[in-house]
């Protein structure tokens, strides 16, 4: 993954609906504490759980 960009989940936006979490084939995104939450050792920005959020609470920075 490259040190400059990462996948973030805005907390806000987020309703848990599990569709990032289902497509994600590195299994990067889980729930601690009522919140998802990017497991950035198993993430590859693949990017693929961009769209699939429902709520947009998914994003790509730098």
């Amino acid at each position: 993954m490259d040190d400059k960009k990462k996948v973030v989940i805005d907390p806000e936006k987020c309703k848990l609906s599990g569709e990032c979490m289902k497509v994600c084939p590195e299994k990067a995104i889980y729930v601690k504490d009522g919140k998802a939450v990017i497991d950035y050792d198993k993430c590859t920005l693949d990017g693929i759980c961009i769209p699939a959020c429902p709520n947009g609470a998914i994003r790509e920075i730098e």
